[in-house]
């Protein structure tokens, strides 16, 4: 059975993105970036809007106030060229031109639920913020992993991540700083009905 991962890279304040912000916020460092590095292969999961800024920048257009890829962004681009990529859409049209992506028409959770159950290996969201809150609504999301950047983008973010989403009750499993500056944390999530009646033990 595969394992499904909800993954975010976010301003402190819970934005995915930030107008005028190049890629990781221009804060990756050494360490993050060799982690990055040996991530296991995965097949990721998105939506159409995901795709076309995502197809976008593999196709070579640059991010809105950049005048070209910094060699971070580039590589991390290349590296999701060459991964597998299930995108579900009723807008986009066959055949999708970035390559090793396959269009999916169907529900996107039940599509995922059969993934999990027929499969086997990593299923990884990127980006695709109302996929994602679709999932973990549907109880199909084995592992939360926020990776947060040190800065409040209040004035410039984009995309805030945590809207519209359900109560989630979050147990660690993992926390990390890299380069002395960038915090990951990871979770179990598990959706509640409503609040905890008591304070846990």
């Amino acid at each position: 059975m595969s394992e499904l991962l909800v993954d975010f890279i976010t301003s402190l304040d819970g934005h995915a993105s930030g107008e005028g912000w190049p890629g990781f916020w221009g804060l990756e460092g050494p360490e993050y970036l060799a982690w990055l590095g040996e991530q296991p292969g995965a097949t990721y999961l998105m939506g159409a809007n995901t795709y076309r800024l995502m197809s976008g920048f593999a196709s070579g257009e640059v991010p809105k106030g950049q005048d070209e890829f910094r060699p971070e962004e580039e590589a991390s681009v290349d590296e999701l060229t060459q991964a597998s990529k299930v995108v579900f859409s009723s807008s986009l049209q066959e055949p999708l031109t970035w390559a090793n992506s396959t269009l999916v028409r169907d529900d996107a959770v039940e599509a995922v639920r059969a993934m999990k159950s027929s499969g086997s290996g990593l299923l990884s969201t990127i980006g695709s913020l109302s996929l994602c809150r679709s999932l973990l609504r549907a109880g199909l999301v084995d592992r939360f992993r926020v990776v947060m950047f040190p800065v409040i983008t209040g004035a410039t973010g984009e995309e805030r991540i945590y809207d519209g989403y359900p109560d989630v009750a979050l147990e660690m499993t993992e926390h990390r700083t890299f380069d002395g500056r960038i915090q990951l944390v990871e979770y179990e999530p598990r959706v509640l009905d409503h609040p905890p009646l008591g304070v846990p033990a």
